[in-house]
Order: C-alpha cells, then sequence, then structure tokens
C-alpha cells in the first residue's frame, strides 16, 4: 500500500511540474528594420540606436499607413511625434507607447509575440487575443521599399 501511495505522489508531482508553461523568449535583434503588415500599407519600423533619454529602457520605433496618403517621411520630420512608440521586448511580452505630439500623452499597448524571426512577425493584442496581426519584413532601399 505505502508503495502505491508513493507511485501516486510521483505521477501527480510529474503531472504538475509537465502542466508549468515557460515563458518562450524571442531575440530583440530580429525586430530591428522594417515590416509591412501583411495585405496592407501599414508599416513599422524599430529603431535599435536611439534610446530613451529619460530612462534608457526603451528603443523608439515609428509606423505609418500609406494607404491613408502618410508616408515615412512624414513621420520622421515628426521625431519623436504621433506615428512615434517606444517600445521593449521582454521574453514574449512586447510593449509599445505610442507618443502623441499635440497633448504630449503616452498610449501604451501589450502584445505577445507569437512569432519572430529575422523575416516574420506575429503579434497577438493581449486586450484582445482574437487580433493577431501578421508582418513581413520588407528592405529599404533609398526613399522606396522593396516588398
Amino acid at each position: 500500500m505505502k508503495q502505491i501511495k508513493i507511485v501516486l505522489a510521483l505521477v501527480l508531482f510529474i503531472g504538475l511540474v509537465s502542466c508549468t508553461k515557460t515563458e518562450v523568449s524571442f531575440d530583440e535583434n530580429n525586430l530591428y528594420g522594417y515590416w509591412q503588415e501583411d495585405g496592407k500599407d501599414d508599416y513599422l519600423r524599430f529603431l535599435k540606436a536611439e534610446e530613451d533619454t529619460i530612462d534608457g529602457e526603451y528603443k523608439f520605433g515609428y509606423e505609418w499607413d500609406e494607404s491613408e496618403d502618410v508616408q515615412e517621411a512624414d513621420v520622421v520630420k515628426n521625431h519623436h511625434g504621433n506615428g512615434w512608440f517606444k517600445w521593449k521586448l521582454i521574453q514574449s511580452t512586447l510593449t509599445q507607447i505610442h507618443l502623441m505630439s499635440i497633448s504630449e500623452a503616452a498610449a501604451p499597448k501589450l502584445y505577445t509575440v507569437k512569432k519572430l524571426t529575422d523575416s516574420e512577425l506575429q503579434l497577438q493584442d493581449k486586450d484582445n487575443k482574437d487580433d493577431i496581426e501578421y508582418f513581413h519584413k520588407v528592405v529599404r532601399t533609398n526613399t522606396e521599399i522593396v516588398k
């Protein structure tokens, strides 16, 4: 009877250990560069050279939507205003803090990175698990993006 209790305890322990979920980590180096949302004219650019001078924890990036007649140059000239965001990646959580030039407000947005390679990015909205965005990396040559 004692052996049965030991075996049951061992099985229960193994079951509990195997159910613990380990958090996936992604390499932020794969984020740097230009991304286009699949099937859309929405673009993201994650920068690595420029860090937040306030706390050093975030890097900058920006986004634009060419279907709304906004070009990359329009966002870049509005340095750290509309279209700009601060970002950090910890394991599989991507935090973006969108910057607003009018009110100097900042709007945080949290994503779970589902996939990140040197050519593919999948982001799941932490507030709306049904909202998953798919991106592919694009190459920028001079003033045009090669798709």
